[in-house]
């Protein structure tokens, strides 16, 4: 599975990529089409594209001379379940944490909380 994770969080880091999934959510395009809105040249979107498919992103079907790509949003339920597993922690209060820190470190007193700042003073 870390494989497979690893394959798609590759394809997600370009945002490039990113932007074609997104264009693929509305419909299926032909691959002409996606490459429109790009400054690059079809022999990049595919290379893109290539990417996309082999990670399981989307999937690519030639009808007659032309060649569709589909989104495949399935493929990306384990990374999103792996993401959500991070949601379960409870925030960490970066300021205690950072008091906590000083206190052990340099053996000095914890510092007093800082002011909350009221609605009036935005």
């Amino acid at each position: 599975m870390t494989n497979a994770l690893d394959i798609t969080f590759a394809a997600l880091a370009d945002g490039t990529r990113r932007a074609i999934l997104t264009m693929l959510l509305e419909d299926d395009m032909a691959v002409t089409d996606v490459a429109e809105p790009f400054d690059m040249s079809l022999a990049a979107i595919s290379k893109h594209l290539t990417i996309l498919t082999r990670a399981g992103l989307i999937s690519q079907e030639k009808r007659g001379r032309v060649k569709w790509c589909k989104l495949q949003p399935d493929a990306m339920r384990a990374a999103s379940v792996w993401m959500q597993g991070f949601g379960q922690f409870e925030p960490v209060h970066l300021d205690a944490f950072e008091r906590f820190l000083a206190s052990e470190l340099d053996d000095q007193p914890p510092a007093p909380p800082a002011p909350a700042i009221q609605n009036s003073e935005i």
